[in-house]
């Protein structure tokens, strides 16, 4: 099996879950980067990061570029396998860090100490079949 990382399949499931995944992920990235979407944005995030959570600045800083940059490679179909796989290291590391001990479910009703991880399992299971898939129709991956 020798594939190049930019392989991909010609089908559309490919194209649906990076679409979907860039989707999801942009707005979550645009928060941390940028500041919208009710985020803090950069400066404040990175604080955040370093000094409340304890992450070194070199951690807080790649959450925050592959959180905003990835998605927009998503969209593209560029670099899907590479964005895929540090997007699904990124919500491990979520996960790990923090929802883990909220337990499964989000907090929907506001009863719980913080969020669940059902989200996260949900895109690692997005970031997963576009590793196996690639980027599908439409992805500039396949020009290489």
């Amino acid at each position: 099996m020798d594939q190049s990382i930019a392989y991909t399949n010609t089908d559309w499931s490919g194209l649906l879950l990076r679409l979907t995944l860039a989707l999801v992920m942009l707005p979550h990235g645009a928060q941390k980067m940028l500041g919208i979407f009710g985020g803090y944005g950069f400066k404040a995030t990175m604080s955040f990061f370093t000094e409340s959570m304890k992450l070194p600045w070199p951690v807080a800083f790649l959450v925050i570029i592959i959180e905003f940059v990835g998605p927009i490679g998503l969209l593209l179909g560029f670099g899907t396998r590479i964005w895929a796989t540090a997007l699904a290291i990124v919500m491990i590391g979520a996960v790990w860090t923090t929802s883990g001990q909220h337990g499964f479910f989000m907090n929907w009703y506001g009863n719980q100490a913080g969020e669940g991880f059902e989200y996260h399992l949900l895109v690692i299971g997005l970031c997963l079949s576009l590793l196996i898939s690639g980027g599908g129709q439409y992805a500039l991956d396949r020009l290489f």
